[in-house]
This record gives C-alpha cells, sequence and structure tokens, in this order.
C-alpha cells in the first residue's frame, strides 16, 4: 500500500464506504468496490483482487449484520439455517471456481437481473409486509435451498449476490423488504467468511488495501444499515431498484462489449 498514491488510496477508499452503505441497503457493492480494486492495482492477479474484495466486504457485511439484528431482530429459525447453508455453498463455489469459465455466467446473470427487477417493478404492493409463503419444515427447506443455491453463486462468480438474497427472501419466502435486507446481510456474512475460508490460508489477500477497505465499508455498511432502518420497506424497495439497474447496464454493457 505504500506505493500507492495518495489519490488512489483516496479512490479506494471512498469506493469501499459507497459499496458498504449499498450493500447494507440492498446488496450490490461489488459493483462499485471490484471495480476500483481493478483501476488502482493493475498489478494483482485476479484472486488477489477478489480475496482483498472478500475482506473489505466481510467488514461491512458484520457492521449491518450487527446493526440489522441490534434493531430487526430477524428470526433466528429462517437466518440460521440461511447462514449455514450460505457458506457451504460458498466454499464449495470457490472450490469450483477455477474450474468454471466465468464469461458463460454474464448473460445469464444479466437475464436473471431483468427478469427480477421487472418482476418487482411489476408488483408494486411486494414487499410492502411479510406474508410467508410457506410454514414449518417447508420454510426451512426453502431457507435452506436459497441459502445453498446463492452461496454457490457467490463463490463462483459474485455480482448481486446480495441482491439476490433479497429478491429470493421477498419473492419466494415473502418477506417484506426490510426483514429481507436483514436477513441477506446475515446470508452475505456467511458466503463472504465461506470464501475467505480459501483465500486466506492461499495467501492471496493484500492485506494492507483489504484492512484500509475494510475500515471504510464497515463505516458504510453501518451508515446503510441504520438509513435502512429508519427509511423502512418501501425505500429499500426503491433503492433495490436501482442497484439491480446498475447492475443490467454493467453487466449487459460488458457482454455486448460496450466497455
Amino acid at each position: 500500500m505504500s506505493d500507492l498514491a495518495p489519490s488512489v488510496l483516496a479512490l479506494l477508499a471512498l469506493a469501499a464506504v459507497t459499496a458498504g452503505f449499498v450493500d447494507a441497503v440492498v446488496g450490490g457493492g461489488g459493483l462499485v468496490q471490484l471495480p476500483a480494486l481493478l483501476l488502482a492495482l493493475p498489478g494483482a492477479t485476479p484472486v488477489q483482487v477478489l480475496a482483498t474484495n472478500k475482506i473489505a466486504a466481510v467488514c461491512g457485511t458484520a457492521a449491518s449484520s450487527a446493526t440489522y439484528y441490534r434493531r430487526i431482530r430477524p428470526d433466528p429459525r429462517t437466518f440460521v439455517p440461511l447462514m449455514a447453508l450460505a457458506l457451504a455453498g460458498a466454499f464449495t463455489g470457490a472450490l469450483a471456481a477455477s474450474r468454471i469459465p466465468r464469461e458463460a455466467f454474464e448473460p445469464i446473470v444479466l437475464v436473471a437481473l431483468v427478469l427480477v427487477g421487472g418482476y418487482v417493478v411489476l408488483r408494486p404492493r411486494l414487499g410492502e409486509g411479510t406474508e410467508l409463503r410457506f410454514s414449518g419444515h417447508r420454510h426451512l427447506a426453502a431457507a435452506m435451498a436459497v441459502g445453498f443455491v446463492i452461496g454457490l453463486y457467490d463463490g463462483i462468480l459474485g455480482p448481486g449476490t446480495g441482491s439476490f438474497f433479497v429478491f429470493a427472501l421477498v419473492g419466494l419466502l415473502g418477506y417484506d423488504f426490510l426483514q429481507a435486507s436483514a436477513k441477506a446481510r446475515l446470508a452475505n456474512l456467511a458466503t463472504n467468511l465461506g470464501a475467505l475460508l480459501l483465500f486466506v490460508p492461499s495467501g492471496a489477500v493484500l492485506w494492507d488495501v483489504g484492512l484500509l477497505m475494510g475500515a471504510c465499508n464497515l463505516l458504510g455498511g453501518y451508515l446503510g444499515a441504520r438509513t435502512a432502518v429508519a427509511r423502512g420497506a418501501r425505500f429499500v424497495r426503491v433503492f433495490f431498484i436501482l442497484v439491480v439497474s446498475a447492475f443490467v447496464v454493467r453487466i449487459g454493457g460488458g457482454v455486448l462489449g460496450l466497455w
């Protein structure tokens, strides 16, 4: 980090605060943080960039998870199995990541984001209140399936993981946007930890950059969670639509070769 110019460090710090805020509300902070790392660290390997991003992200998700837990008190019967399977899925996905061409995923992710965003826009009352679709063992099974599948995706690829968690918890399980965002933060914390179980022992983390960005991501995560709790489900819904739209532009431009 001592080799980086002050302007570069300022860029990374700003990107991390912004990413932490976005992640805390609806997920999607990687849309901000990963490009900043790639720009600032042109000599780093892809694994180093991913690992350093995860160190920064886990600080923010820890802060936002703690804030949500204190203020929302999400039901542990949902978030505990969700976290456990998300961690297992992320670890499994990270193991498989090097064997799967990432280019194959971008068109699939783009289509999924368009469908998710369109579904939320066309159903304005979706996520305004909690109306659970399942009960008992069926609810538990659905939460575990969501955790593992999205965790697997995060370990392999990653963009939009938090947003996919929010949508699945709203659209499939029936939570309102605020409750879904709280549980999504806890699940995303687990996926970050699952990936770091591989990245840290391998020595891929650039600790000086990662810890600087982690402190800034933590601040953004804390502010984002407090804002979401104060503004409520309607604010989270609007923010969700904006972030998904940004993902569609970002990934769609890549698929079409615009950048």
